[in-house]
């Protein structure tokens, strides 16, 4: 804590040197969330137990302005209440860095930014923050952007090491490289994002020992409509390249497409359909080639059903996914209340593991998902949610466990973002 009273005090005493326009502001955010997990990302198990347990995200913000240069900077620490013993001389996670970077306006239209940062686009099924971990997801990147009135181009560039090296070695913390495209323009009453994003994951070859990088790329585009009391958004999809698997790497094929259609009633009351579907690969097809689409830097947790069974760092090249959904949505001054329920199939075949030659049903089961929050005042937010998940056979056989518990989960997450200080000069 020491540390970052320095440093938010340097930052502050930057502000009275130097003769061009500043502005300084600091921000705190603390999240504190209770979960009761009884059949979260999995069915229970045969002797398995219940938990529950509250986690919590702490950060501090600092964002500065001078003319041309923009720079944010944003420490956190992620722990689970009693991690550590309260005589603890040591924290389990220490305090990161989630970001840090800089950013410079080359021309009113042209900018470039370097460092530590979130990249988000659209709906942020392809790439996003992932906010509901307490973590977050930002990378080290270089972007650069040119902007206009409905007009946007990102370029961004990144090159991943563990260390500062003398020779080439095998990187496996993240993706070696990344590079990737997002436009988006509007037309009226319709907006359209494409995007291109190429992902290189580096391996060692075990025949010949030597390394390799294989290229995996994701693109397609974002669609949305307003007008009036109707929205809708449109998402397609494609996977090419290759990817390493156990033992080979192997070419990709894979596809998504999503559609979400809402009307709002009145200004209270909204309601929705949405269908998912996300490409698999039948358990009996022996081509080696991947079919199962892999939704890469989404924020998965928002999609597919608040119990993260699918694509939440799980149920990557498999049967592939069909999700039905409904939501409805009430809000009435400070509360707002959500049902959403999800129907889940799988895009692929599944085989009876008892009589191969017979397929299992497509049919997965139902999740309902309910949330309510509500804004206790400006910087503070209650909210929580809890969960069902009616599973069948066929989710018993892909996610072990056993279908017949109650598998479900809630949580309660109080959000609290105060202002610290601002300052201009």
């Amino acid at each position: 804590m020491k540390s970052i009273q320095k440093i938010g005090l340097s930052l502050f005493l930057m502000m009275g040197t130097g003769a061009l326009a500043q502005e300084l502001d600091a921000n705190l955010q603390l999240r504190p969330r209770y979960e009761y997990r009884n059949g979260f990302k999995e069915l229970m198990k045969d002797g398995s137990l219940p938990t529950s347990f509250v986690s919590q995200r702490s950060r501090l913000n600092f964002n500065f302005k001078q003319e041309k240069l923009k720079a944010k900077l944003t420490f956190q620490n992620i722990r689970v209440w009693g991690d550590v013993p309260t005589t603890t001389t040591s924290d389990k996670n220490g305090i990161a860095l989630f970001e840090a970077w800089a950013q410079y306006d080359i021309t009113p239209k042209w900018s470039a930014r370097l460092g530590r940062q979130v990249i988000s686009y659209d709906n942020q099924r392809i790439m996003g923050e992932i906010d509901w971990a307490q973590q977050g997801q930002s990378h080290d990147a270089a972007l650069i952007s040119f902007k206009q009135p409905n007009h946007q181009l990102d370029l961004g560039f990144a090159l991943n090491s563990d260390a500062e090296k003398l020779y080439r070695d095998l990187y496996t913390i993240s993706y070696k490289h990344m590079q990737h495209a997002w436009y988006h323009t509007n037309f009226d009453k319709l907006g359209m994002s494409l995007l291109a994003l190429n992902v290189g994951i580096q391996y060692r070859d075990a025949i010949t020992d030597e390394l390799q990088v294989d290229d995996m790329q994701t693109f397609g585009t974002y669609l949305t409509y307003a007008k009036n009391k109707f929205d809708g958004n449109l998402g397609l999809y494609g996977q090419t390249g290759k990817a390493k698997l156990v033992t080979e790497n192997t070419s990709v094929s894979a596809y998504y497409a999503g559609l979400n259609a809402n009307y709002a009633f009145n200004t209270k009351i909204k309601a929705g359909l949405g269908y998912e579907y996300l490409s698999g690969k039948d358990q009996d097809d022996t081509d080696s080639k991947i079919k199962s689409f892999w939704p890469i830097f989404g924020t998965n947790h928002a999609f597919n059903g608040y119990m993260d069974y699918f694509y939440v760092g799980n149920y990557r090249n498999t049967v592939g996914l069909q999700d039905l959904f409904a939501k409805f949505t009430y809000n009435n001054n400070k509360w707002q209340f959500n049902a959403i329920p999800h129907f889940f199939m799988t895009a692929a075949d599944v085989i009876d593991p008892v009589n191969p030659s017979q397929k299992m049903d497509s049919y997965l089961g139902t999740e309902m998902d309910l949330t309510a929050s509500y804004t206790l005042q400006k910087d503070v937010m209650i909210s929580g949610g809890y969960s069902q998940m009616f599973g069948t056979d066929t989710l018993e056989i892909l996610k072990a466990g056993n279908k017949g518990y109650d598998n479900n989960w809630a949580w309660v997450m109080i959000t609290i973002n105060p202002r610290i200080f601002t300052t201009a000069k």
